[in-house]
């Protein structure tokens, strides 16, 4: 009976501090892993572990310690639009689909990740200018408050 009680409270105190992030996160890491501010250099490049930021109850990899310390300064200029989930789906059908980190679109500053190519093709076609709109208001009614 006592290993049942260890038991019970090891997992009550587990969900109590279990991981609350609206941040799409993939093999423990947001964006897969990926290095959000080398994006913003037209690059694709994974994170490496020993350059990690906790931010908004996720883990940001970085491949340089130079990139992690641009995204520490401002982590809103580098973190992915609606928490990295794709950014089309977000816009068509206010849900949380899963992206692609290698399919992405950097627009007004701001970094786009998509589930697969055809989302990005056709967010561009539709117009980024009318989609976002939509998500951003799809993305308010999803995102935990405090």
């Amino acid at each position: 009976m006592k290993t049942v009680s260890v038991i019970a409270c090891f997992l009550i105190f587990s969900l109590s501090y279990a991981q609350k992030t609206d941040i799409y996160v993939k093999g423990g890491y947001a964006v897969s892993g990926y290095d959000v501010v080398a994006y913003f250099s037209h690059e694709v490049r994974k994170g490496d572990k020993n350059f990690n930021v906790p931010y908004d109850g996720a883990v940001f990899l970085f491949a340089t310690e130079a990139n992690a310390a641009l995204f520490k300064a401002n982590p809103k200029k580098y973190a992915p639009q609606y928490g990295g989930h794709c950014s089309y789906a977000m816009a068509i059908k206010g849900e949380k689909v899963s992206s692609n980190p290698e399919v992405y679109e950097i627009r007004d500053g701001k970094l786009h990740l998509f589930h697969r190519a055809e989302g990005l093709t056709n967010w561009k076609k539709e117009g980024p200018e009318k989609l976002r709109p939509k998500a951003d208001a799809n993305w308010a009614k999803l995102v935990k408050t405090p």
